[in-house]
């Protein structure tokens, strides 16, 4: 869409695992301009499938780099095209699908310091990088990595304290690792590495970009808490690794003035600020406009769940990031991948196929229901790792169904304790002025966010969330140019619109105990499905939570004394995730 009068804004972009997408923010933080570039589509020449080559192994995920850039190259072109006035722009900020790397051979930054304003990037950037298909966050081929990092590291807990999470194998410093060592001679030519985000930012910048506190969370290697680089991490990784990843700084930072390339070639003017680019997931963060104490629920395919948390307690399930508006804070990040297509078969069993009646049957159902509760996971879960269905009557005994109705409410109430479990164990508090934001294909239906609100005692928004990546990293441009550090991120959007109220907890929710079950039938469940294994110990009961103060006294025993103590309040086993 075009625009042609002048309208002083900020730039947000994008580059996710299928597109290149950037947005206008203007100074009354309306969006006013937005524009797209599809890897598949627009890009063919690549062979991309929804923007990436799976290899024969099945394992290895990787993009190429110079998609990315001509992606880039094609997108400016078509905001010029469209009459878009780069003059205006005052700053921008972007976001990179997390824990994706990139690789500047040796020489790359005297290329990027001199780019000629009349050719496009991708035809002076070809020759830039040591490796021309660059792992991304789908790549799980780092398995072995993986394990020589937590074993160097003192075991999986003890990495997830220091840097946020257990090793993964799409984090980037387990990436690195496999390339050192499978591919040394391109490792030794790389000058720098780049992660997606802060190489988007580098050829804005016409420099190495360095990574920012937030994205760099995701990749094994940088201590949470004094936002450093972990020299243990870095040397049981690769050697060199501290100089070709550059100093990591605050995402908020404003790391230089847009490349005279830009100025030129397209009219930016030369006073345009480029504030650190981070990943995709803490600009939506940014994007939702999260505070201290809200959580944000993504209700989808797979359920995700935002924190903002102050006090962080690392685990061996979901993530801790640094926050990407307050360096102070954090962030947390919990998949669940029984979602939405475990809510539709339910619906399917007992609500007629109908969505009406399975609203129904919540309505026609108590807070609570009678004490019955489930959990279903028709897939195996990640957060914890088991699969099967598991109801439990009011004696605490497993049923093998439900009546339909009771079957819906067991369903929902189960999925969102089951967060609110899993939120706690990682740190999180409901607060009096907590807001739960809502968003996903669920957040349509009042009657599950009743149930939300009802959990966690807390009010629920609704709030668009289309490109909110986009949106986000607009939003961090206008903190960075206000200052930062300095300058409340709640403040600076204070002008953007506002959610809107859904639902409230109902009266006596607030006061309820969603207290703690015996999970010994999971045990029982667990240990069948993975007999002799530790799996099958560690994954049992992490996530039950029975409704009711029947059974307020029962707590799950501990087996593994050397594990973390958990909250005061939680008895839970923390488990492994798998992916997100």
């Amino acid at each position: 869409m075009a625009e042609h009068a002048p309208r002083r804004c900020c730039l947000g972009w994008d580059f996710s695992t299928q597109q290149v997408k950037v947005v206008a923010v203007d100074a009354e933080l309306n969006v006013f301009y937005e524009e797209s570039v599809h890897f598949d589509r627009d890009l063919p020449e690549f062979g991309t499938q929804g923007g990436v080559h799976v290899h024969k192994d099945g394992l290895t995920v990787t993009s190429p780099v110079l998609m990315w850039v001509q992606a880039l190259d094609i997108i400016l072109e078509k905001m010029k095209a469209s009459g878009f006035d780069f003059s205006q722009v005052l700053a921008l900020s972007g976001a990179g699908q997390q824990h994706g790397s990139i690789y500047w051979k040796a020489g790359s930054q005297q290329a990027l310091t001199s780019l000629s304003p009349d050719l496009p990037l991708h035809q002076q950037l070809q020759d830039c990088f040591s490796i021309s298909d660059c792992p991304v966050w789908m790549d799980s081929s780092s398995t072995t990595q993986c394990r020589q990092l937590e074993a160097a590291m003192g075991g999986a807990q003890a990495l997830s304290c220091l840097t946020g999470s257990r090793a993964y194998e799409r984090f980037t410093g387990n990436q690195i690792a496999k390339i050192y060592q499978q591919n040394p001679e391109a490792y030794s030519h790389t000058e720098r590495i780049s992660l997606v985000s802060s190489f988007a930012a580098s050829l804005f910048l016409g420099s190495y970009s360095p990574i920012d506190y937030s994205d760099g969370s995701g990749m094994n290697l940088l201590q949470i808490q004094d936002k450093v680089w972990s020299q243990a991490c870095l040397g049981a990784c690769a050697p060199h690794l501290e100089e070709k990843l550059g100093p990591p700084v605050p995402s908020c930072s404003v790391v230089g003035a847009i490349s005279s390339y830009y100025v030129q070639r397209y009219g930016f003017p030369p006073g345009c600020k480029v504030v650190a680019f981070t990943g995709d997931n803490p600009a939506s963060l940014a994007g939702m406009r999260l505070e201290e104490g809200d959580i944000a629920v993504s209700l989808g395919t797979s359920d995700t769940l935002f924190l903002w948390l102050q006090e962080p307690m690392p685990a061996l399930e979901g993530h801790i990031f640094c926050n990407p508006v307050d360096s102070q804070h954090y962030m947390a990040l919990l998949c669940f991948k029984n979602g939405s297509l475990m809510r539709e078969k339910i619906r399917d069993e007992s609500a007629s196929r109908s969505w009406s009646d399975f609203s129904k049957a919540l309505q026609s159902t108590e807070m609570g229901n009678g004490g019955n509760l489930g959990f279903y996971f028709d897939v195996m879960e990640i957060t914890p790792e088991i699969i099967g269905r598991h109801r439990f009557n009011t004696e605490n005994h497993k049923v093998a169904a439900f009546p339909g109705d009771v079957e819906v409410r067991a369903l929902i109430e189960g999925q969102f304790m089951a967060k609110r479990i899993h939120a706690e164990g990682l740190g999180y508090r409901v607060m009096s002025k907590t807001k739960i934001l809502a968003t996903g294909g669920a957040s349509h239906n009042r009657d599950i966010l009743q149930v939300l609100a009802d959990v966690f005692g807390a009010p629920v928004y609704v709030i668009d969330t289309a490109n909110s990546a986009c949106v986000g990293s607009a939003y961090r441009a206008f903190h960075g140019l206000a200052g930062g550090t300095d300058v409340p991120f709640s403040e600076v959007v204070k002008l953007a619109p506002n959610p809107r109220l859904a639902a409230t907890p109902s009266p006596g929710a607030s006061q309820r105990r969603w207290v703690g079950v015996s999970t010994t039938k999971l045990v029982s469940a667990s240990d069948a499905q993975h007999r002799g294994s530790n799996l099958g110990r560690r994954v049992a009961g992490a996530m039950v939570r029975k409704c009711g103060t029947m059974l307020e006294d029962t707590r799950v025993l501990l087996k593994q004394s050397s594990w973390p103590k958990p909250a005061a309040n939680l008895d839970i086993i923390k488990t492994p995730e798998t992916l997100s």
